[in-house]
């Protein structure tokens, strides 16, 4: 993932040329205003950090209840890497998605249930919105 900002510097249309074509080992290309950058890293320098604890946890949760590490790990994975790239590929909201795979008193509504009690939800936005704010500090800082 690349975002490219325009500036008085580079104009979008300065930048257009640079801009990889889809399926290029940069993958997608966002254009974003030079003042949504501290955003930009907060959740897309950041986020992997934040995907990554999330896999970790749900390949413990996977060890819990009684699978192999190895098997855990690559379920977890897996299926981090599956809900992805139907985002990606359908467009659709994630909500959408997750009301489409929770079926009425099924095992997936108690566990998002689990997941609401818990603020998961919350603490995923506060930490983007702190790592935002930390963005925006370390450019005063020598």
């Amino acid at each position: 993932m690349e975002t490219e900002t325009p500036s008085s510097f580079a104009s979008s249309e300065a930048l257009s040329p640079c801009l990889p074509c889809p399926g290029t080992p940069l993958g997608h290309t966002v254009v974003a205003d030079e003042k949504t950058m501290d955003a930009v890293t907060g959740l897309s320098a950041s986020g992997p950090a934040f995907a990554y604890i999330i896999l970790e946890s749900l390949a413990e949760a996977g060890v819990k209840v009684g699978l192999p590490r190895d098997v855990s790990t690559l379920l977890a994975a897996q299926t981090m890497k599956g809900a992805a790239s139907v985002v990606l590929e359908t467009g659709d909201h994630p909500a959408l998605l997750k009301d489409a795979v929770t079926t009425p008193a099924g095992c997936t509504i108690d566990g998002i249930l689990e997941l609401e009690e818990g603020k998961l939800r919350v603490t995923l936005i506060k930490a983007v919105v702190k790592a935002t704010s930390r963005a925006g500090e370390l450019l005063f800082e020598k």
